[in-house]
């Protein structure tokens, strides 16, 4: 399974209406990791691939998504971006989900997932 592109409205359906809740309730049944990105990002390209690989790893584990801040701004906005590439990881539960702004390594991504995620 490959990375997901998620819209505003996809984000309201699967993942949470910020529209209509206030608090954070997550909608899905597996953890996920949404990367906020923009095509003419070094970085964010240096992240791409590492997310591609870790989508195939953890399939049916963990959904990984990307939310490209120059067509989607009304979320960049709901999310405070300021930097690119930044990673939303949404843990399962009532756990409130963990931004991380900036390009992580593979192993930073695995400790991250094994921990937070799905420990």
């Amino acid at each position: 399974m490959a990375t997901i592109k998620l819209t505003a409205d996809k984000f309201k359906q699967d993942i949470f209406n910020y529209e209509i809740n206030e608090d954070w309730k997550y909608e899905d049944s597996v953890p996920a990791i949404i990367d906020f990105y923009a095509d003419w990002c070094g970085p964010c390209k240096a992240v791409a691939p590492i997310l591609e690989e870790l989508s195939e790893e953890y399939e049916g584990k963990l959904k990984i998504y990307k939310v490209d801040t120059e067509v989607e701004r009304e979320l960049a906005s709901v999310f405070g971006i300021r930097s690119i590439p930044s990673l939303l990881f949404i843990p399962m539960g009532d756990k409130q989900p963990m931004m991380q702004a900036g390009a992580l390594p593979k192993g930073a991504f695995k400790e991250i997932i094994s921990k937070e995620l799905l420990g």
